[in-house]
């Protein structure tokens, strides 16, 4: 495929919240019983997958492809530098999009699509410790 050609078949792919990985992490989140959460908020840093507004946890669900994990990125043997400049891009704003957000207040989760993929259970327990974690002051004050 000529590089024309691969450039205008990747500027075709649109990012959409109906992506397999997110989907059923979502419907595994829900199956769990855990609730008050949102999807798709492009107003906040970075537009976080899931979003806890009431307990201000943003988390990402991060494709191993494009956002390199160390794990299971395998570098494309084609258009070399391009491909490095754009996963060097998109860390450099996977860590500006965090830093953003505890900035503002906010705590964030991210896991990788091979985490979500292969131990969904372990990722809903992180959250779920998270939300519980964040929950205990707002419950002492109401105590006092």
């Amino acid at each position: 495929m000529s590089p024309t050609a691969r450039s205008r078949v990747m500027r075709a792919v649109r990012s959409s919240n109906a992506k397999s990985t997110e989907r059923r992490f979502r419907a595994i989140l829900a199956a769990k019983g855990v609730g008050h959460w949102k999807s798709g908020q492009s107003q906040l840093p970075g537009k976080p997958d899931l979003v806890f507004f009431d307990r201000r946890l943003a988390v990402f669900l991060d494709g191993c492809f494009w956002h390199g994990c160390p794990q299971c990125y395998r570098r494309p043997n084609s258009r070399r530098e391009y491909w490095d400049a754009k996963l060097a891009s998109n860390l450099a704003r996977d860590v500006r999009s965090t830093n953003d957000l505890l900035a503002i207040g906010w705590q964030v989760l991210r896991f990788w699509e091979h985490e979500i993929r292969d131990q969904p259970g372990t990722c809903v327990s992180t959250i779920v410790e998270h939300l519980k974690l964040i929950e205990r002051p707002h419950r002492e004050k109401a105590s006092n």
